[in-house]
């Protein structure tokens, strides 16, 4: 570069020592030595500034392959991206449909065990009813007999007594404590029948009260991080009490 700034500078002196042509503001130089100095100046300068001057040429072709090639690659990464989203997409709704089966199988299964635990309470609670209410009825009927021999044994009681005029106070205060004997052991009778049979009742209702809780938390087990389900996606209700 340094003979570039050396070649300019014996032009501008040439020019300025140049004799001038009168009634002008021309003047006459020597033609051959302005030639040379060009000549030096073009062979001085880099082949970089040639090549700039190709690409400054070519500018508008450079820019316009170069925005041909952008336009390619952003149609191509978005075409990419478009098919990425579509597989996100069907595999998402893979995944939230086998997961909805299978809290559906789950449901179906907690159903169809609590009404496999409700039927046998069920029968349990019938058992149990029909067990208390034979035992009832026949401690009723041991009392009722019991009560009846009680009373025939006063009677007969009284009418023995009776049959002797100086024993008959005594007869019949005697009868009449026999038979209210008699009437207490049949109230007492009747009253141990429905304490065993509340009993046996009390007993089916905790056996009812604990399975309805294990149902409970199976199902509230099953609401539980499980998933992920699906949006908008809620378990049927359970009604503990029906």
């Amino acid at each position: 570069m340094y003979k570039v700034f050396e070649a300019i500078d014996e032009l501008v002196t040439i020019v300025e020592e140049a004799r001038g042509l009168p009634m002008t503001s021309g003047c006459v130089v020597p033609r051959g030595d302005v030639l040379e100095l060009l000549d030096e100046i073009r062979d001085a300068l880099p082949a970089e500034v040639d090549d700039a001057q190709d690409v400054l040429d070519r500018k508008d072709e450079i820019v316009g392959g170069a925005e041909h090639q952008a336009e390619q690659t952003l149609s191509k990464a978005r075409l990419e991206a478009e098919q990425a989203v579509a597989e996100a997409r069907a595999e998402a709704d893979r995944l939230v449909a086998e997961a909805t089966a299978h809290a559906d199988r789950l449901v179906a299964d907690a159903q169809d065990e609590a009404d496999r635990t409700v039927a046998a309470g069920r029968a349990e609670y019938e058992s149990l009813v029909g067990r208390s209410q034979t035992e009832a009825d026949r401690m009723i009927q041991a009392g009722r007999e019991s009560y009846e021999r009680a009373v025939e044994e006063g009677r007969f009681e009284r009418d023995r007594l009776v049959s002797q005029t100086e024993v008959v106070q005594t007869a019949h205060q005697e009868s009449a404590r026999v038979v209210d004997a008699a009437a207490d052991e049949a109230n007492r009778q009747r009253a141990d029948c429905d304490a065993y049979v509340d009993g046996k009742l009390a007993e089916f209702e905790d056996l009812l009260t604990h399975t309805l809780r294990t149902v409970g938390k199976g199902r509230i087990h099953l609401r539980g991080p499980v998933p992920a389900g699906p949006a908008g996606y809620d378990a049927p209700p359970f009604d503990y009490e029906s």
